[in-house]
């Protein structure tokens, strides 16, 4: 039994719905002899082979149309994979972003070359991308960026920084927001989205290393990067317009709620033993599910609206900051649970699970755009700034 099955699985039609014992049979062993504590890393973690695994059963690229090695299933069928994924704590992180965004983006605005190129091997779990969007002294704020990709003779000349690139070290391309003309001072105008072979002379990524002592967060230098003109992704100086259609798939999915899952999940079986059962510990259970289920019909209902055509930002942005709210309380309030009891009587597992979440949490907030900058949006959205 998993926590999915507590919740009411809002919205999910018979499609998708289908895959879900198929999955949870692969997941099952596939992550049988792996600890909570690395489970609980999940879409940060890193295995290539996985993510390979996961190509060859049809698994990445789902909703892709199969001229380009997708399954063109529905995007529900995905969100299921997702969910479940996240559920049994699968390191999925290698091909992650490749998958959610990277390849719908080149699909939506890219040239045929660049689709036949790129998308059937993101679709085998063969390459990896990365996104180039926050930069020193911009954070959210991305209409400031000042990396720039200068037009030349070869295509473009890059130059700048971009940085809390997730698994750049992991990754063969980025996708890079970049000004080809202008100055941070026109925000919206000059930007464009180019894609950066990480492997080309001039660029140097860093691994920077968190409380929890992972290093998925990376800093990424470009010095006079050469670029071919085919490197740019849709229409120049449509980058704004490109990128904000990227975030709602980035801040909308089962990720923005599930991160501190396999802990929350891991608690919860040792609450219901004999040894772990306290009136607290089912009054917290209880706290915890009546968020989880009504955000989790939230992120379904914006699921529907991007298989819908629609650009559901503001939504999107409402369902990322409830949910990294969500995540953050979980191994606080997991924390002050566990710590009223006797320390022997707390599995050490569960110990060492919670070490990580809570070392890792405050990252929750800043990914895919900080709390302040979501409220705003949010805001705006209801007119009330």
């Amino acid at each position: 039994m998993t926590i999915l099955d507590g919740l009411s699985l809002t919205g999910i039609p018979p499609e998708g719905e289908a895959l879900r014992a198929e999955v949870r049979a692969f997941l099952q062993d596939a992550v049988k002899d792996i600890p909570a504590h690395v489970r609980a890393k999940s879409w940060s973690g890193y295995d290539p082979a996985l993510s390979r695994k996961l190509g060859e059963k049809g698994w990445i690229g789902m909703t892709l149309p199969k001229a380009y090695g997708g399954g063109e299933r529905s995007a529900f069928a995905r969100y299921v994979l997702v969910e479940e994924c996240l559920n049994f704590g699968a390191p999925v992180g290698s091909h992650w972003i490749a998958d959610r965004q990277s390849a719908p983006l080149i699909l939506k605005y890219g040239t045929e070359a660049q689709k036949q190129f790129y998308i059937p091997r993101v679709c085998r779990g063969e390459i990896f991308f990365c996104i180039g969007m926050s930069e020193p002294n911009a954070g959210s704020d991305l209409a400031s960026v000042r990396t720039r990709a200068l037009p030349n003779e070869q295509g473009f000349l890059l130059n700048g920084q971009k940085i809390w690139t997730t698994n750049a070290h992991h990754c063969q391309y980025m996708i890079a927001l970049v000004r080809t003309s202008g100055s941070a001072e026109d925000r919206h105008k000059g930007l464009s989205q180019v894609i950066v072979d990480l492997t080309l002379p001039g660029v140097t990524v860093r691994p920077i290393q968190d409380l929890s002592g992972d290093s998925h967060f990376c800093e990424v230098f470009f010095e006079n990067v050469q670029l071919s003109a085919d490197a740019l992704i849709g229409a120049e100086g449509q980058g704004w317009e490109q990128v904000t259609a990227e975030l709602a798939f980035e801040r909308s999915g089962p990720e923005r709620l599930f991160s501190s899952i396999v802990l929350f999940d891991q608690w919860l079986q040792y609450a219901r033993t004999p040894q772990g059962r306290t009136e607290s510990g089912m009054r917290l259970a209880g706290k915890v599910l009546t968020q989880l289920a009504p955000l989790r019909a939230m992120s379904v209902s914006v699921q529907q609206k991007l298989t819908q055509g629609a650009s559901p930002v503001v939504e999107a942005a409402l369902v990322k900051e409830l949910g990294t709210t969500l995540e953050q309380m979980i191994p606080a309030a997991i924390a002050e649970e566990l710590f009223a009891r006797p320390a022997e009587d707390v599995p050490v597992e569960l110990l060492l699970t919670l070490k990580y979440v809570t070392e890792a949490s405050p990252s929750f907030s800043l990914r895919g755009g900080t709390r302040d900058i979501l409220r705003g949006m949010i805001a705006r959205g209801l007119g009330l700034r």
